[in-house]
């Protein structure tokens, strides 16, 4: 399998490669640091080992958990908030067709709930699950998560009256804490089929754990490849120690020196529709690892070539505190090329018997080239092709850098105080 690559020539007029090299004393002291899980929060670095850790016995059981609720259900509803559905929804939907919902018969149709608190969305849910033969994991270490507890408590009584209390134990699928919390006492009561949500691995590192491995199995895909995609990855994280060829170190250098010069905002872009949720899963990644201390890049995303239309000229000509980090996938699975029109009325025939994708690399080429002329530095992260093993890659890849990149800031890129804030308002508001 190909690897991910990293391409930094249209940022390097923004840098040089000495100011690289000048971090690599820090680099390799934060590596270490990561990988003798001696660095701050470090009781929270399971997942730098978790990829070379997974037992085959539990691959079998959630390959085996996954064929179950395929033989059930029609409707799969991942229940979470954050890092407990995020990762599962990056990968699910940059795996599957955009149209799987409709066209795909052989897997269950993925869908969310317990990530925000919207009524309307929530009640429409119920309302075609009345029609529709369903299953459910639920999926947090405490059971007592707002967004996720109360939309657990709604589905599993919707889930209750339809099936009745003993089917529907066969449909609900806990993804908790090993021994304790609300969730876990209830799961243990109901009889309810049950994952560990691992001790050491945060939330939003947690997507190869069951966490994200359960829903992304029931959506069809390979958890195998996925998980030896991020094997491979980890291999060159941990062991290469060059700012020049390890891929983390780099990105972690970039982002640092660019930081450095007031470039406070990172925008990852994307050109294939089926990675914006990537891209929500990255920003919720480095937003609450860095964002600490009054520190910290600010992660934003676009989609191109859509946002070309509505965010790009902001890119072009606005503040210049941006940089731009560019998945670049390299090969399609399809070729569809355009054709030729006799009236040409349109003017397109000048692209006229290329291939569509061919047309998206050059509309990334000439942006990037557009931007770079406009004062915004653009790395290049070359992804072979949208399947499992490279999903896996990246995944590891961005979550080593991530914890880099956390170090180099001096910050704990483990932990989520300020997550609290909003929490202890809304709870005295609600009188609790």
């Amino acid at each position: 399998m190909k690897p991910i690559t990293i391409n930094n020539q249209y940022a390097e007029a923004f840098f040089n490669e000495a100011q690289l090299q000048a971090l690599e004393p820090k680099l390799k002291v934060a590596q270490q640091d990561l990988i003798q899980k001696t660095g701050k929060g470090n009781d929270f670095l399971g997942w730098v080992t978790l990829p070379n850790e997974i037992d085959e016995a539990l691959l079998a059981d959630i390959e085996e958990t996954a064929q179950r609720i395929r033989r059930k259900a029609k409707v799969f509803i991942v229940i979470g908030i954050g890092g407990s559905y995020l990762g599962a929804r990056a990968v699910i939907e940059a795996l599957q067709s955009p149209f799987a919902g409709h066209t795909d018969t052989t897997n269950p149709q993925i869908v969310y709930a317990g990530h925000q608190l919207s009524e309307d969305y929530l009640y429409e849910l119920l309302q075609w699950l009345d029609h529709t033969d369903y299953a459910l994991t639920v999926i947090s270490k405490s059971g007592t998560t707002t967004e996720p507890a109360v939309a657990f408590r709604i589905l599993k009584n919707h889930l209750e009256k339809k099936y009745g209390k003993a089917e529907a134990k066969e449909r609900i699928i806990a993804i908790t804490d090993k021994a304790r919390g609300a969730l876990k006492t209830l799961a243990t009561k109901e009889g309810y089929k049950t994952y560990v949500v691992p001790d050491d691995v945060g939330g939003r590192y947690s997507v190869l754990t069951p966490v994200g491995l359960l829903p992304i199995a029931v959506a069809g895909c390979d958890i195998r490849q996925l998980v030896a995609g991020a094997q491979a990855m980890s291999l060159t994280a941990t062991k290469d120690e060059t700012v020049a060829t390890n891929p983390c170190m780099r990105y972690a250098a970039i982002r640092n020196v660019l930081y450095a010069q007031n470039k406070n905002t990172e925008i990852l872009v994307n050109y294939d529709p089926r990675l914006t949720y990537f891209s929500e899963w990255w920003k919720q990644l480095y937003g609450e690892s860095e964002g600490k201390e009054h520190k910290g890049i600010f992660p934003a995303s676009v989609n191109n070539t859509s946002d070309l239309h509505s965010m790009g000229q902001y890119i072009q000509e606005g503040e210049r505190r941006l940089f731009e980090t560019v998945l670049s996938v390299e090969t399609n699975h399809h070729t569809l090329e355009i054709p030729t029109d006799a009236e040409n009325l349109d003017g397109m025939n000048f692209v006229a018997g290329k291939r569509l994708g061919y047309v998206n690399q050059m509309a990334q080429l000439g942006t990037i080239m557009a931007h770079t002329e406009g004062g915004v530095p653009n790395t290049v992260i070359g992804i072979p092709e949208l399947n499992e093993h490279a999903i896996g890659q990246l995944i590891y890849f961005f979550e080593f850098a991530c914890g880099l990149s956390g170090y180099l800031l001096d910050v704990n890129p483990f932990d989520q105080p300020g997550v609290e804030a909003y929490k202890k308002n809304m709870f005295k508001l609600l009188g609790k």
